[in-house]
Parts: C-alpha cells; sequence; structure tokens
C-alpha cells in the first residue's frame, strides 16, 4: 500500500508543477502571448483597383515589446505638488458649501484615480463603417466626376454620346 505522499510524488511531475505558476510569454520577447490573427482570420484589405481588393500588410511590431507601460503613461499625472492650490477662506467656504449641496443631492463625488485618469474617447453606436468597393480613391474620384458633368450638361441642354461620359473604370 502506497502513501498519499508516494502517490504524488508518482504522479506529479515537479518540473511541470513549478512551471505551472510562471506566467509564459510571448514571442520576440513580449510580455503576454500573441495575439495575432492568421492569414483567413484578416478581415483587413485595400482596393488595388478595378473592384479588386486585397489583404493589407502585416503591422511593424512596436519598438516597445516586453516593456511594462510607466504608470505616467496610462494615468495624467499631477503638475503640481499637493497642497499648492491654496484656497482663500472664502472660497474654502463656497467650495466646502458646493460639496454639502451635492452630497445632499446624490452626486456622486470623484475619486483621486477618477479625476487623474485621462478620458476615453467613445465611438458614435450609430457610426457605420464605409463599405469597401474596391475602387481606389483616383477611381472612385474618375467616376464621381463623370457623374457631375452629366448632370452639369443636361441642365445646361448639351447632348453628347454617352462615350463623353465613361470614366475609363472597369470591373474585371
Amino acid at each position: 500500500m502506497k502513501t498519499f505522499q508516494q502517490f504524488l510524488t508518482e504522479v506529479y511531475d515537479k518540473d511541470v508543477m513549478g512551471s505551472s505558476q510562471i506566467r509564459r510569454t510571448g514571442e520576440g520577447g513580449r510580455i503576454r502571448p500573441k495575439r495575432k490573427q492568421t492569414e483567413p482570420e484578416k478581415k483587413r484589405v485595400k482596393a488595388v483597383g478595378g473592384g479588386k481588393t486585397e489583404p493589407v500588410k502585416d503591422y511593424k511590431p512596436r519598438k516597445d515589446i516586453g516593456t511594462n507601460k510607466p504608470r505616467s503613461r496610462t494615468q495624467q499625472q499631477p503638475e503640481k505638488p499637493r497642497g499648492s492650490a491654496a484656497l482663500s477662506p472664502r472660497e474654502a467656504q463656497k467650495k466646502a458649501a458646493m460639496e454639502r449641496r451635492a452630497a445632499k443631492s446624490g452626486a456622486k463625488t470623484k475619486t483621486a484615480d477618477e479625476l487623474l485618469s485621462k478620458k476615453k474617447k467613445t465611438v458614435s453606436p450609430k457610426y457605420k463603417p464605409v463599405k469597401a468597393t474596391g475602387y481606389t480613391a483616383a477611381e472612385r474620384q474618375k467616376i464621381t466626376r463623370a457623374g457631375r458633368r452629366l448632370v452639369k450638361d443636361i441642365r445646361q441642354g448639351k447632348e453628347k454620346p454617352i462615350s463623353q461620359y465613361d470614366p475609363g473604370v472597369r470591373r474585371s
């Protein structure tokens, strides 16, 4: 009959048990494992002309890989020493009265971290990204200008063959 201790030494490998506590680093000195998408997962495309698109190139790896961000980058730091903005007695009284009123009305007072942290930019929920047409900027401009020329000539009563308004952009 084996003791519990003998059973544990046989079943569990000490090397494996010890390394499970260590956080695994990613490739290239990254702090965490890489979460890069594989080729089929990529959705970002660019227009190559003629109504066709192709996947864009990968981003270059950042220069600060493997280093933790300093607190000063994530949190706004005070510019003056604490207590440097001494209030006059009248202003101090006014501030105290305003705080009492705020507390009475149930307004939440912000903590130092909330006051110092940077504001997050929010995106409107109504925002819809522009659909990719597959045309480059120059091709889109040609098509737009041809359309405007056609409308202008119709208004002026000019009659020209339709070939005059062909922007020369073809989908293949």
